[in-house]
């Protein structure tokens, strides 16, 4: 009923992001059959858009209300993709100029180990929050909406974000880029505190004293992040 209820201009967009993110993981499993350089740069491909697509797939099954051609997070923000384009320009000048440095496969295996760990502990979080999860921090309370404390919000508060992470610091390992490793921990450490700053006050709105006890017990997952100060 719902794939009915979207329009033929709307459908055709999904599918185009689909088959586009279908094309890249093809490509990037060519790469990795190969012997070259570019073998990791494959697994990268594969895990980019298997995290993209999987975003998109999982939101259908928890939270379809929410669903959305931005679902797929592809166009996150000019931020995003700048810090891909980055990486992908790192990786090629390094190519051309230090090819032994792209071919240190166990350094490239534990970066990719990263990303299957980030990317299973992101989509983990999407399907134990359900509903309750959305891309968007949300400003009102829904009548269905509930404080999740159980599976891995056990062990994290915020376990989708310490999934991204660590996936996104991952994909840099896995590419040997050591500049981009640097820069996309910083970057995504920095914004990772403000966001979970904002979600934190909302959630206090929402639930008061019961997440107060909760943000008390079980830490937000990410070195150096308290989440917001709470004035006694």
């Amino acid at each position: 009923a719902a794939a009915a209820a979207l329009s033929p201009s709307l459908r055709l967009q999904i599918a185009v992001r689909a088959c586009f993110l279908g094309f890249a993981f093809g490509c990037g499993l060519l790469l990795s059959a190969g012997r070259s350089a570019w073998r990791h740069f494959g697994w990268y491909m594969c895990s980019l858009s298997l995290f993209h697509y999987s975003e998109y797939l999982v939101t259908a099954i928890n939270n379809p209300r929410s669903l959305s051609l931005d679902s797929f997070l592809l166009n996150h923000s000019f931020e995003y993709n700048l810090a891909a384009l980055s990486s992908w320009v790192e990786f090629t000048l390094e190519k051309l100029l230090f090819p032994e440095l792209k071919q240190i496969t166990w350094l490239s295996t534990v970066g990719l180990l990263m990303v299957i760990f980030g990317d299973c502990l992101r989509k983990a979080a999407m399907l134990t929050a359900g509903s309750n999860f959305n891309h968007i921090v949300q400003n009102e309370k829904s009548d269905t909406h509930t404080l999740v404390t159980s599976g891995v919000y056990g062990w994290f508060r915020h376990p989708s974000y310490v999934g991204w992470f660590y996936w996104s610091i991952g994909t840099q390992v896995l590419l040997c880029n050591p500049i981009c490793v640097v820069g996309y921990a910083l970057a995504s450490w920095r914004f990772f505190r403000e966001r979970i700053e904002e979600e934190e006050i909302t959630l206090i709105h929402f639930f008061g004293e019961e997440y107060l006890e909760y943000k008390r017990k079980v830490p937000s997952g990410l070195p150096f992040i308290k989440g917001v100060k709470v004035e006694l």
